[in-house]
């Protein structure tokens, strides 16, 4: 193993001066430290995690607590994942993945270890367990997702009330009376996926005040039961002109479900999604969306995680808690709806 008494002896400095090179503690003067990162490169040095925690009581690392569970839509997931990891790579940190089914236990393990200098929550529930101990622990937490009690931790999520009525008025505004509204399962729900409600909960009241006819469904969220379930929607409204979905797997199984049914949007069908440019691109899916932000938020999230580490944020400055306004990414799947 390379130590750093190698790359001193190979860039002709002390140990003490390669590894204040490196380090930045101590005023290195830029030809010394182009020799030690020069020696760096060449030898394939690592810091050892374990020592430098001992000096900085810093591990550079980063807990990502995030589950695959079976009726969310795992492509999805993995958008937010990577915003978290790619910022927190940016940033000179490695993360941890957490995917305990004993939240709670693994928040408190990990504290008590300082293997991690902070966590990034994400499947963040209305009333979610794990919150209660990540306020006592002295490592500091971000959420991805809005709980119902957001205090003492910083928490950034799409504003899916705004997004609801968004879809509304979208369809409204190009002559639209009749929709369907599609979300995430009923078990999403029941584990406390508030975002599912708070959107749909908003796009009712918003139709109600339009005189709107909104159903509204929960749907599966992986084939073949997704399309099934789309082709009982359409088969029960035949006089809906538009479809909202709130459901990734939806979005999916909807090219295959039109082109059964012999229709396209936006000449018989209007459709509007809620998902990330990054998963339209993958599905090669026509439809406008909202963007589910995925990228962003993870960014947000890593971005002020770390500044509470390593102290630009002040600790006893206020938690935040950032809802991104919707935007619709148009991609020709909206107009008015057909003539009678």
């Amino acid at each position: 193993m390379v130590t750093i008494g190698d790359v001193a002896k190979a860039a002709g400095v002390s140990r003490s001066t390669a590894s204040y090179a490196l380090s930045g503690k101590r005023s290195i003067s830029p030809e010394v430290t182009q020799r030690v990162l020069d020696a760096v490169a060449e030898l394939g040095y690592t810091p050892n995690a374990g020592a430098r925690a001992l000096r900085t009581s810093q591990t550079r690392v980063l807990a990502l607590f995030a589950q695959f569970v079976e009726d969310e839509f795992a492509p999805a997931m993995l958008e937010y994942i990577k915003g978290v990891t790619d910022t927190a790579r940016e940033l000179g940190y490695d993360t941890l993945l957490v995917s305990d089914d004993d939240g709670v236990g693994a928040v408190q393990r990990l504290a008590r270890s300082r293997m991690v200098d902070g966590f990034v929550l994400l499947n963040v529930a209305e009333d979610d367990d794990r919150l209660e101990p990540l306020r006592q622990v002295p490592q500091p937490g971000a959420l991805v997702g809005l709980p119902g009690d957001p205090s003492g931790l910083d928490v950034f999520d799409l504003d899916f009330e705004a997004s609801g009525r968004m879809m509304v008025d979208e369809m409204h505004a190009l002559g639209h009376r009749e929709m369907i509204l599609v979300s995430q399962p009923e078990d999403v729900v029941e584990r406390g996926g508030a975002y599912v409600w708070r959107l749909a909960d908003a796009a009712k009241d918003r139709a109600a005040s339009l005189g709107i006819e909104l159903h509204h469904y929960f749907a599966a969220s992986s084939q073949p039961q997704i399309g099934e379930d789309l082709h009982r929607f359409l088969d029960a409204h035949p006089g809906a002109t538009a479809l909202l979905l709130n459901n990734e797997g939806a979005a999916a199984a909807l090219p295959a479900v039109l082109h059964a049914r012999g229709l396209s949007a936006p000449e018989d069908l209007s459709v509007v999604g809620r998902y990330s440019d990054v998963f339209a691109r993958t599905f090669s899916l026509p439809f406008s969306a909202i963007d589910s932000a995925a990228d962003r938020l993870g960014r947000h999230a890593v971005h002020q995680l770390v500044g509470r580490i390593e102290g630009s944020l002040d600790k006893a400055s206020p938690h935040t808690v950032e809802l991104i306004a919707p935007e619709v990414h148009d991609r020709g799947s909206m107009a008015a709806p057909p003539a009678a």
